[in-house]
């Protein structure tokens, strides 16, 4: 049995009145903000992405870009001692409700509240899940929490363990509400299926409850009074079982924790796509879950649902077909969560190409009509653009041939889509132009290495097993390139969508002769699912993290590729790719056009200290990584993904922010290690804060709040 663990100590009531705004937003539980109920307005940060809508955008201006440089700390929360051990990868995003904040914190994935003012703590909850927790394929501290209210009183705090639980806690005091689930918990394992021959036929049952694959480090989302839950997997390429727990999304009220309806992202026999799976490939194929954030528009009564990709990620042998809904947007009724309508956008993957951050749900002016639109953001820099209602492209989208696979047992898709507009909003194939040209003996290397890959100039290169002609294929952005869980912004009073995306992950992807042979169609024993597989967990064992699949290589940006790389071989560490490495757009989503694109972070050490470059300006490069952003009424702030040092500063990193008209560098702030979670703002007593999650290297995770000094508050009354 779980062992709670809790911990509290109450704040002196330090509420104020709330600066007020004009703009109103729907409240978590999808009403007209109201009296009870959270609001933008009230200066609240109600949902993951600020609303259910996934926008991150907060109509504030206190802080702006004639004072972001006066920013300075109210208060942080180090996350050391919550937990058996430090974490140093802490992606949470806190919620601000009624002058509290709460979070997820430390390595037992903690919910935290504070005073929102001072810092001050009031209370903390954690579960010590044992065995379950250290087999959980998504650990530490996941990406945040869900809020929910009646508006008389009853507040809710609702997240999901690392060992698949379902939680709710009085938002007052911590305690687990009694009538939801058991005891304030639902077991989300019970009732996920995966494949497994009995007496020679092929059936779904029950996955362990302890050992079975499966969880998530993303939070629920709240709409209206429904819990809606997603399922993830063990991250990464490196699966060399074909068979794993089967993905899907539920659905559960708000004040019971009963199931209300579940969406199988694989479907079954009888059911819508289930023929794409060929092969009877459905019986043993696991994942294809929702391991991201998920967006709804409460008017129409849809939840959209962004698809990850089927086991295994870069070799589709096991399972030909384009599997629905595998890299699928899939829009799902709010009540029944039956299918209204979907969109696959990756055909057949086999490039880790999943959905990756929420979908965006905007309304737009397009040819002088108002139109409902959702933006799914990629790993590719497309943001594939459908209307929201029919789910039909807003632009042509046409299907275009695509290099074909020559592995063998591969049947990859003869075509893609490709969206005409809007343009990418980062780099999704490496062309000649865009090979390192500093000088001219390092393009002539980088060419000349080039030629020992499959290179071809487009997003859809298919993996190689190396042979004597070629050591991989050139891919860019499916490991870490575009956009990635931190996802997206949009600013509704405008219509721009705002992103940060890496702009420089080039690979050269293999599939080893070694790991060939484990996962190749005739290799039978490869259906089975991992926690059968003779010795799993027993030391030496080799867990999907450290398989003997050879992950892709970084060759990309920021001074990656290095060591024995043959694709970034005399480059002295220097990435493969021209800078940026790292860039912040902004597309008008009124045309679909490019409004700005500019770098974003400080030139890397690797890259500026380096000899072969003695001599050079090197204009500012950007960073290669993956940030979020938020929006305020002018601003786009977002922080550095990597450490570097400066003569005019400490080494550490900075929270910047940009001009959300002109893309042009406004102000930045120190921190002592890089952005490792989305910032969020939030307003109370008249001040407004943002508060940012930092940590990685050798730097030990904390939340950190910001604030303009006291003494420089511009007061205002009148908004």
């Amino acid at each position: 049995m779980p062992r709670p663990v809790k911990r509290m100590t109450l704040a002196p009531a330090l509420l104020i009145a709330i600066f007020a705004l004009t703009e109103l937003s729907p409240r978590v539980s999808g009403q007209t903000a109201a009296p009870g109920f959270p609001s933008k307005a009230n200066g609240e940060w109600s949902s993951y992405n600020s609303d259910i809508k996934g926008s991150r955008y907060m109509p504030f201006d206190q802080i702006n870009a004639s004072n972001f440089n006066q920013l300075e700390v109210a208060f942080r929360l180090k996350t050391d001692n919550l937990g058996p051990r430090p974490e140093y990868k802490l992606e949470g995003t806190p919620l601000m409700v009624k002058g509290t904040l709460y979070m997820t914190a430390g390595t037992r994935r903690s919910v935290v509240a504070l005073n929102a003012k001072t810092g001050e703590l009031k209370w903390v909850y954690g579960m010590d899940e044992g065995r379950r927790a250290e087999m959980a394929p998504r650990v530490l501290s996941g990406r945040g929490l869900s809020y929910w209210t009646d508006g008389k009183g009853d507040e809710r705090i609702i997240y999901v363990t690392i060992g698949y639980r379902l939680v709710q806690l009085n938002a007052k005091n911590g305690q687990p509400i009694a009538n939801f689930g058991k005891g304030g918990v639902v077991d989300l394992k019970e009732g996920v299926v995966y494949g497994k021959l009995v007496n020679g036929k092929w059936q779904q049952v029950q996955i362990p409850l302890v050992e079975g694959e499966i969880g998530t480090n993303s939070t629920p989302l709240v709409a209206g009074d429904t819990i809606v839950v997603q399922s993830a997997m063990a991250e990464g390429l490196r699966y060399e079982y074909t068979n794993n727990s089967k993905g899907l999304v539920r659905a559960y009220d708000v004040r019971s924790g009963k199931q209300i309806w579940r969406f199988d992202m694989m479907p079954g026999p009888g059911e819508f796509g289930h023929e794409t799976w060929e092969n009877g490939s459905w019986n043993w194929t696991g994942n294809t879950g929702v391991w991201t954030e998920m967006s709804a528009d409460l008017e129409a009564g849809l939840v959209y649902l962004p698809g990850e990709s089927p086991t295994i990620d870069a070799y589709g042998g096991n399972r030909p077909g384009n599997g629905l809904f595998a890299e699928s947007l899939v829009a799902v009724d709010l009540k029944t969560g039956k299918r209204r309508w979907h969109q696959q956008v990756v055909h057949h993957g086999i490039w880790d190409y999943d959905l990756p951050g929420a979908p965006l749900l905007m309304d737009v002016t397009i040819d002088g009509k108002p139109r409902k639109i959702v933006g799914q953001p990629s790993k590719q820099g497309w943001l594939y653009t459908f209307d929201r209602i029919t789910g039909e492209p807003v632009w042509p989208m046409p299907e275009k041939a695509v290099p074909q696979s020559d592995v063998p047992g591969e049947k990859s898709s003869p075509t893609q889509p490709f969206p005409s507009k809007p343009p990418v909003f980062s780099r999704n194939y490496l062309a000649t132009d865009d090979v390192i040209d500093f000088t001219p003996e390092l393009r002539a290397t980088a060419l000349q290495n080039l030629k020992k890959y499959r290179w071809e100039q487009t997003p859809f290169v298919p993996y190689v097993i190396p042979n004597d002609k070629v050591l991989g294929s050139i891919q860019v952005g499916n490991t870490m390139g575009g956009v990635n869980w931190p996802g997206s912004s949009f600013n509704p009073e405008t219509g721009i969508f705002y992103t940060q995306a890496n702009n420089s992950s080039v690979s050269g992807a293999t599939l080893s002769h070694e790991y060939f042979e484990k996962i190749r169609p005739e290799n039978n024993p490869n259906h089975i699912a991992i926690w059968e597989a003779p010795g799993f967990a027993q030391p030496g064992f080799e867990a999907p993290s450290t398989s003997g699949y050879r992950a892709p290589s970084a060759g990309g940006g920021g001074g990656g590729g290095g060591g024995a790389n043959p694709l970034t071989a005399g480059l002295g560490g220097l990435p493969i790719i021209k800078p940026p490495y790292g860039v912040i757009t902004a597309l008008d989503m009124n045309s679909g056009t490019l409004k700005w694109q500019v770098p974003h972070g400080d030139t890397p050490d690797a890259v500026r200290n380096s000899p072969l470059l003695k001599g050079m300006n090197i204009p500012k490069t950007g960073q290669q990584g993956i940030v979020g952003v938020v929006l305020t009424k002018s601003l786009v702030i977002v922080g550095d993904p990597q450490m570097t040092a400066s003569p005019d500063r400490p080494r550490g990193a900075m929270l910047r922010a940009y001009d959300q008209q002109t893309g042009q560098e406004v102000g930045a702030v120190w921190m002592p290690a890089p952005q490792s979670g989305n910032p969020m703002t939030y307003m109370l007593d008249g001040r407004q804060y943002i508060i940012v999650a930092v940590g990685g290297g050798i730097y030990t995770s904390e939340y950190i709040v910001f604030a303009l000094p006291q003494s420089q508050l511009r007061i205002t009354t009148e908004r």
